[in-house]
């Protein structure tokens, strides 16, 4: 199991304002909106949706520390601001001493249940059997860096290391992990793609495969994805991705589909 910094209040997204708080807008590790719905919904949510999903920028970002724990028990801090990734051991804190932050030890066991067939979430729900078999699943999409797979006789696994940083090309995996889920698919199976935290690089490549697959428009995706996993936030750089990956997708296909 990952610890991992206390969730914010704002990493949840909102549900009634009229757009991001100033928190949301910089959130840590994130740079990408939350997403804002009106119960009077349909056009006047996707509106606000365009403007929050454009309005995302580097300037805000703060800094990121993603914490990892290893089957062996080694710790792991990620920590990137930008496009500036560093990687180290954490060291044991010493009893009684304070510290700049609250560590939460508990077990994120949150699904995504994007369709049926294809969930998303984190490296612990991945690591609980009692979950995954609650869930049906089948296949394991691992996308996460140093994280094992553990239930090698009860699953289908496929691993892809892939680093949560902007510059990190994530659309050059998206074949090799897409074939994957369709596989999953054709197979009656139940896949559930997952990286460290759930939340940048699985939730990218399941936007992705939405927008592959049902050839939806990359708000659409998103949507329909931040709707399953409320935390899910690909980095800016992903995101910037997703948004050209849409625009040839147009090229190739000559529409979207933007609509329930």
């Amino acid at each position: 199991m990952a610890g991992r910094l206390a969730p914010r209040p704002e990493e949840g997204g909102r549900r009634g304002g009229e757009g991001p708080s100033r928190a949301e807008r910089g959130r840590a590790g994130a740079g990408a909106p939350a997403v804002s719905y009106r119960a009077s919904g349909g056009a006047r949510a996707m509106h606000s949706l365009a403007q929050e999903i454009r309005s995302f920028s580097r300037a805000n970002l703060r800094k990121q520390r993603t914490r990892v724990t290893t089957l062996t028990g080694r710790r792991i801090i990620e920590t990137w601001r930008g496009a500036c990734l560093q990687v180290e051991e954490e060291e044991e804190a010493a009893p009684g001493s304070g510290g700049g932050y609250v560590q939460d030890l508990s077990a994120d066991l949150q699904v995504g249940v994007v369709k049926p067939w294809l969930l998303l979430g984190s490296q612990d729900a991945a690591h609980d059997l009692e979950t995954m078999k609650k869930y049906k699943v089948t296949h394991v999409l691992n996308v996460a860096y140093g994280v094992q797979n553990v239930f090698l006789n009860e699953f289908i696994y496929k691993t892809i290391s892939i680093l949560d940083v902007p510059e990190t090309d994530i659309t050059s995996y998206f074949p090799e992990c897409f074939e994957f889920i369709e596989k999953a698919k054709i197979q009656d199976g139940v896949v559930l793609v997952h990286c460290n935290a759930g939340v940048s690089r699985a939730a990218a490549v399941v936007i992705g495969f939405l927008m592959n697959s049902e050839r939806l428009s990359f708000a659409r995706a998103f949507s329909l994805v931040k709707n399953a996993r409320p935390v899910a936030c690909p980095n800016p750089g992903f995101m910037e991705q997703l948004h050209k990956y849409q625009e040839q997708n147009v090229k190739a296909n000559g529409s979207i589909n933007d609509h329930d």
